[in-house]
């Protein structure tokens, strides 16, 4: 495999130097050399031209450029290796910082060194040997129309497996054929909006917590969010039958982001009541139904009435983000809306990863890969809930029966103090209050600031790092009163 250049070569690599058969042009080269390691223009590990490709770009002798690179190996600003050529060394000069500003060590907070924000798997974690042997099995029997312009719901292998999988796994009701696949959830609530516009919706119901930019795309689309309040069942669904205006609500019924609870049974089955009384829909974002660990899983919402609810599921939390797949399966009659709202540029979502996820899907790599992530994270989940009882038992952790995530209940006005700890601590840490719905424009009720707490992603670091990060955690934290 042909190593990555993480910098141009010959013809792109500019140096200022006097012109060719002048004096002291050898060591006119080692000083634009150094000059540009040492200014951050060739940052280390950067792979440089080879000696006969700069002195042809530079009209100079290739004896020239060569005995330049090798003092400068020699001083220590290059590396040079068979077969790897001749590179920035990684131990080269920081860029220094700009003249007049000096930056004091100990007023400076240290640089993420920890990191428990939530949303995240632990990417280390990533199944490559057994995506690579599902890509192998899964290019070859690939037909040759699988690399062009396809079908805008995705490959139909992908969608096959899928349907089977969500019947199984989640309890969803539905057909390939009411499958579509998108480029990750927020494609497809962007998508989901713009049918909704097009259908003649004015806004959406959201919960009070949740994730910003989820909301800032509905309103981008045309759309109002409508927040609706939580209590000890979930968000309060009661509340859409005050508002004429809702076409749709948006949910996390399996396990809500961020605090943690699942939607009680009761609640569930009011809010498809509620769809179904007012043609409304439910939109339900799965977005970690496969994770849970002290109670039988909690089946999907869909399952009540796939007229009525659009499921949403994605591989960014079961396997990784980077990957940009995920799902929805829809109401038969919202299939040809929501295909319709997808512009050409948004037409397609890469079709060799729909394969080899179909293929890792049927093959049972991912039920394999599931039950060994499950296992992973319930065990950092003790582990972080038994730090928590050993060194601040006077700190609730509540949002644990599922999901990647847990919420520490903070004492009032204690939150912002904590952050500030957490970043002097090295320690990427996410606050309560971050997640709370700022109602914009919406003339409701001015809503009542929410308690204090911390959103503690226990999922994301790699394994070796995760007993450090903990325990800056726990540094950080508020004493007893």
């Amino acid at each position: 495999m042909e190593e990555p250049r993480p910098a141009a070569t010959g013809s792109d690599l500019h140096l200022d130097l006097p012109a060719p058969g002048g004096a002291g042009v050898r060591d006119a080269l080692i000083t634009a050399l150094r000059e540009a390691v040492r200014g951050g223009r060739l940052a280390p590990g950067t792979r440089l031209p080879s000696s006969r490709s700069l002195a042809a770009d530079l009209g100079l002798a290739r004896n020239t450029v060569a005995g330049a690179y090798g003092e400068l190996v020699a001083e220590g600003w290059l590396t040079a290796r068979q077969g790897s050529g001749t590179r920035v060394a990684l131990r080269a000069d920081p860029v220094p910082p700009p003249a007049g500003r000096s930056v004091p060590a100990a007023r400076t907070p240290r640089r993420r060194v920890h990191n428990l924000l939530p949303g995240s798997p632990d990417l280390s974690a990533f199944p490559r040997a057994a995506w690579l042997a599902a890509a192998r099995r899964a290019l070859a029997a690939a037909p040759a129309d699988a690399f062009g312009y396809g079908d805008p719901a995705g490959r139909p292998e992908l969608r096959h497996a899928l349907a089977h999988y969500l019947a199984r796994a989640r309890g969803v009701r539905t057909a390939p054929e009411r499958i579509v696949i998108c480029a990750g959830f927020v494609q497809g609530l962007m998508l989901l909006s713009r049918a909704l516009r097009a259908m003649g919706a004015e806004a959406v119901a959201v919960d009070s917590y949740g994730l910003d930019f989820h909301w800032s795309l509905i309103r981008g689309e045309g759309l109002r969010t409508v927040p609706l309040p939580k209590d000890g069942q979930g968000t309060r669904v009661g509340e859409l039958d005050h508002r004429r205006d809702v076409g749709a609500v948006l949910l996390t019924p399996a396990h809500h982001f961020p605090t943690g609870m699942p939607l009680s049974p009761e609640r569930r089955s009011a809010v498809v009541d509620w769809a179904r009384r007012t043609g409304g829909l439910v939109l339900e974002d799965d977005y970690d139904g496969e994770f849970r660990y002290d109670c039988r899983r909690v089946g999907a919402l869909q399952g009540l009435d796939p007229e009525r609810v659009v499921h949403l599921g994605t591989a960014s939390k079961s396997l990784a983000p980077g990957l940009r797949l995920a799902w929805m399966v829809l109401p038969q009659h919202l299939v040809g809306e929501v295909l319709a709202a997808k512009n050409p540029a948004e037409e397609m979502t890469g079709t060799p990863d729909q394969l080899i996820l179909a293929e890792f899907i049927t093959g049972g790599g991912y039920d394999r890969h599931l039950r060994s992530m499950r296992l992973r994270y319930r065990r950092r989940r003790d582990r972080l809930v038994a730090a928590l009882a050993e060194r601040a038992p006077h700190i609730p952790v509540t949002g644990i029966a599922a999901g990647l995530h847990a919420v520490l209940e903070l004492p009032p006005g204690t939150e912002e103090r904590v952050l500030r700890a957490a970043a002097w601590e090295g320690l990427a840490l996410e606050g309560l209050s971050r997640y709370r719905h700022d109602p914009g424009p919406d003339p409701g009720p001015v809503p009542v600031p929410g308690p204090d707490g911390l959103v503690v992603g226990y999922g994301t670091p790699p394994e070796h790092a995760f007993t450090a990060a903990v325990d800056a955690l726990c540094r950080v934290l508020p004493p007893a009163l």
